[in-house]
């Protein structure tokens, strides 16, 4: 109702994803804002807006099964590897040295997401007979499972120390890995990454949004809030869980095959544990049960070793390799991860989407916010 936006009178109007003209109208602002900044970003700052945009997909999906459903998982990072080395198996090896399908990105980009939901499926049993640190410790050792095979089975990932090119992104005889006009704007092939990856971004988290907001996502949260009191009142918790881990481990091969094509090299040794780490301090630091809260997460976790980068220039204890009791960069990133895990779940539990909230509430309230 004019004047009274917060006066809801229907439930469709309630399960909105922007029920208010404001809401839409921020929305549009923002991808007119987010459209003109990818134009003028140079290629460093657009291929980390690309991996941000698609690392986002991945935090989305870590949060669906650990936000909405509860099931904590670490494994995140073996499913992260399954899509990238899908991608680059589909697609091929240009020096003809590794096994390859030469098949385009329509197909390799969807079965690589179907690949690691097969692999979710296999471990949601596990995730029905276990819950909490036990969860936890059994999706832990996916990760080195993972990491085992990826290691070894050279013919398929190169092995060690050798690795394979990644998928080449390309689709539909439209090349994303060179410079060159789209619709009579030049880009340069960072600048196409970037808009990609907001393109994928804006459909997966539509998605996700969507689904939270079914029968589907009502169960997540039932099971998360009691699962016992879930099961008596019909929920299934075995089909549930399943669902949970499915979708969230497709989300998570969608985002390995894109990131490591973005980088254009996969190699084995990326997929281990503080790559899983890196993944729940996005969703922890973001807001837990949120898509906002993902996005805001997996941007901040991605864009903190650039702004370590800076700081190196400003803090003389911060070098670029280990010497005379220096910290490295990396070093200082670790660091910061687990300082800010810390600092949000004493301070905010709610991450910087809770941030996010008490600065809107504020002033939505003024001049009485008090």
């Amino acid at each position: 109702m004019r004047g009274r936006p917060g006066l809801i009178t229907d439930y469709r109007r309630d399960m909105a994803i922007l029920p208010t003209t404001t809401q839409r109208a921020w929305f549009v602002a923002m991808a007119v804002a987010l459209v003109l900044i990818g134009l003028q970003l140079p290629a460093d700052l657009a291929l980390l807006g690309a991996t941000a945009a698609i690392a986002s997909v991945g935090a989305i999906g870590l949060n669906l099964v650990t936000g909405w459903a509860g099931q904590v998982s670490l494994g995140h990072a073996f499913f992260l590897g399954l899509g990238a080395f899908t991608a680059a198996i589909l697609n091929g090896d240009p020096d003809g040295r590794l096994i390859g399908f030469g098949l385009e990105m329509w197909i390799w980009l969807p079965a690589a997401g179907l690949v690691a939901a097969i692999a979710g499926l296999l471990a949601a049993p596990i995730a029905f007979r276990l819950r909490g640190l036990y969860l936890a410790f059994v999706t832990l050792g996916l990760v080195f499972i993972g990491d085992h095979f990826f290691r070894e089975w050279r013919s398929l990932t190169g092995g060690q120390g050798v690795g394979r090119p990644a998928a080449e992104p390309e689709i539909f005889g439209f090349d994303l890995g060179s410079d060159g006009e789209v619709f009579g704007v030049f880009l340069e092939s960072e600048q196409k990454f970037y808009f990609f990856g907001l393109l994928v971004l804006l459909v997966m988290a539509f998605l996700a949004k969507n689904l939270v907001r079914s029968r589907i996502g009502r169960a997540f949260a039932a099971i998360r809030d009691r699962d016992i009191a879930a099961e008596i009142i019909g929920v299934s918790l075995a089909r549930y869980k399943m669902i949970a881990f499915a979708i969230s481990s497709f989300y998570a091969g969608i985002a390995g095959a894109l990131i490591w094509m973005f980088l254009g090299f996969v190699e084995p040794t990326s997929f281990n544990i503080l790559l899983s780490i890196r993944y729940v301090a996005m969703v922890l630091i973001g807001g837990v049960a949120t898509i906002s809260g993902s996005i805001m997460g997996a941007v901040f976790i991605t864009f903190l070793s650039r702004i370590v980068d800076n700081l190196s220039g400003f803090l003389p204890f911060i070098s670029d390799a280990p010497a005379g009791g220096f910290l490295t960069k990396f070093q200082v990133e670790e660091m910061l991860f687990g300082a800010l895990i810390i600092g949000f779940l004493i301070l905010e539990p709610l991450g910087l989407y809770g941030l996010w909230i008490r600065i809107r509430n504020y002033f939505k309230a003024w001049p009485f916010s008090y």
